[in-house]
């Protein structure tokens, strides 16, 4: 534990700045996937008694027209934010005929690449631009690696904690600058340690056999519907999930803001040679957005994501370099298949404390050695994390998982019982308690828990549509309050109007927008 730590830790303990960190804000987005009785991938469309896609605030789709992401507003509390969550389930059960909300995060059975539905968002041009997107999407990736799904983790520090800070280390740059450069150490804290969260949280240690479409693999055969590894925390993470060789060289180490806006700048303007071969359109129809490494910034996968919040029309890029960084999206987490939620209230205690503690450590500049251990054992993690006297790299040296993971949790129970202090209680403690038995044991991990499962004769899927019609009883079971249904009903209709008013005064045609919105990130320098 560093001296600098230490002085920050003692600092925010003052009575005076104590209360700050109950000010902390969280927000969750929560993918799932429509299926029907029997486990299938929901073919209909984006049902509209939930509203628009395109427009409302709370449920979206994510990649698929069955790919649904429900999001929270920001509040200080995350057991506010789980209830909000809470009740987006609920009102979205009131309007599902005959489907479930899957309950892990790799996939049910799917149909074919060309069956399954690309999200769709209307005929205005930002709705066509999204639509194509995706089409870039399956183009580049397949639609199969789209349909996994996961839990978003986004939270922010309150502004007024940073002037705080930076007085206190004599640091003199502008104050958003200062801001900018904490939260990007965060998330170079974040590349060290997240290992640490596939291990005590990753939920995803088998899958649906069909998943591969038949490409070579090193996983085991469960049964015969059941590919797995037997030590694998998450293999959502892994490099059977998100993969792609064109962005194999855009590996931001996050020594900066400006760094890493620069190469996903760079990523969206520089044409990548086999899509260029493949082109933008194909008799007049879009098949991409553009040939480039990335079609926009966000199709660069990675497990954090500094953020802030955008205006009307502006690109995520655009509103970092103007304001700076807000918040950060942890963007790593499995659903686990046994919450209702797919995360609850003792993984979101801990969450605050592991972030917190990557807020306030120490955090030097990632060297390419070090990055590239970073990398390395987090995928090491995720395929056997669980593996008895498994080691990784740290400080160029092996150690070993159980007793690297101690060392932290002690650093980390620091920040606990700062939060505590905030809050007056020990639920930040007791949720690090909770992780610390699973260092211990591993058999408490969740992917351990689901094993155990399958283990007892289940196939992933029976396992997973199990669950699914489980929480379906579990959402159906407790009614939104009148007042509560009415408002989402409310905020439905109004969507679908915001919709309908966007389609109607569109002028020009979607060619000449698609052209300005790629200028518009050739507009900031490069």
């Amino acid at each position: 534990m560093s001296d600098l730590f230490s002085r920050r830790l003692a600092l925010l303990g003052e009575r005076a700045n104590l209360s700050l960190l109950s000010q902390c804000l969280h927000g969750i987005e929560r993918e799932c996937l429509r299926v029907d009785g029997d486990g299938q991938l929901a073919l209909t469309p984006h049902p509209v008694a939930l509203g628009s896609a395109l427009t409302h605030p709370r449920i979206t789709t994510d990649y698929s027209e069955a790919l649904l992401e429900f999001i929270t507003p920001a509040e200080p509390d995350p057991a506010i934010t789980l209830a909000d969550l809470e009740q987006i389930h609920r009102f979205v059960y009131s309007k599902l005929d005959g489907e479930y909300l899957w309950s892990p995060s790799m996939p049910c059975a799917l149909p074919d690449e060309e069956t399954i539905p690309i999200a769709e968002y209307g005929s205005s041009h930002i709705g066509q631009l999204k639509y194509i997107y995706r089409k870039g999407l399956a183009l580049r990736y397949g639609k199969t690696m789209q349909c996994i799904a996961g839990i978003h983790y986004n939270f922010s520090l309150p502004d007024s904690l940073w002037p705080l800070l930076q007085q206190d280390e004599g640091n003199t740059c502008a104050a958003r600058d200062y801001q900018s450069a904490r939260y990007i150490a965060l998330i170079r804290n974040f590349r060290r340690y997240s290992w640490l969260l596939m291990y005590l949280f990753g939920a995803s240690p088998a899958l649906d056999a069909g998943f591969l479409r038949g490409r070579p693999h090193q996983l085991q055969q469960l049964d015969g519907d059941t590919l797995y590894l037997p030590y694998a925390t998450s293999l959502r993470m892994s490099d059977l999930g998100y993969q792609s060789s064109a962005q194999a060289g855009l590996t931001p180490c996050y020594n900066d803001l400006n760094s890493y806006t620069d190469s996903l700048r760079q990523a969206v303007a520089t044409p990548y040679p086999p899509y260029v071969e493949i082109g933008s359109k194909k008799d007049g129809e879009w098949l991409q957005l553009n040939t480039n490494i990335l079609q926009i910034e966000n199709e660069y996968y990675s497990n954090i994501r500094p953020k802030r919040v955008t205006h009307s029309g502006e690109r995520p890029i655009q509103a970092l370099m103007a304001r700076g960084v807000q918040y950060i999206e942890v963007r790593c987490l499995d659903i686990n298949p046994f919450l209702p939620l797919g995360i609850d209230l003792v993984e979101a205690r801990f969450l605050d404390a592991f972030l917190l503690f990557c807020a306030l450590q120490e955090s030097p500049p990632l060297g390419g050695d070090e990055c590239h251990a970073c990398t390395d054992n987090f995928l090491k993690v995720v395929k056997e994390g669980r593996r008895p006297n498994l080691h990784l790299q740290h400080r160029g040296q092996p150690v070993a998982l159980q007793a690297w993971a101690h060392q932290l949790l002690d650093s980390i129970q620091q920040t606990a019982s700062l939060l505590d202090q905030s809050h007056g209680d020990q639920a930040h403690s007791h949720a690090l308690q909770l992780q610390r038995a699973k260092i211990d044991d591993a058999s408490l991990t969740p992917s351990a828990q689901v094993l155990a499962q399958l283990q007892q004769g289940e196939s992933f899927s029976q396992f997973a549509l199990r669950q699914s019609k489980q929480h379906a009883d579990y959402f159906r079971s407790q009614t939104l309050s009148a007042e509560q249904q009415a408002d989402f009903e409310a905020a439905s209709a109004r969507s679908l109007r915001e919709q309908a008013e966007l389609e109607a005064r569109e002028e020009g045609d979607f060619d000449s927008f698609a052209a300005a919105y790629q200028a518009s990130i050739l507009a900031l320098g490069i």
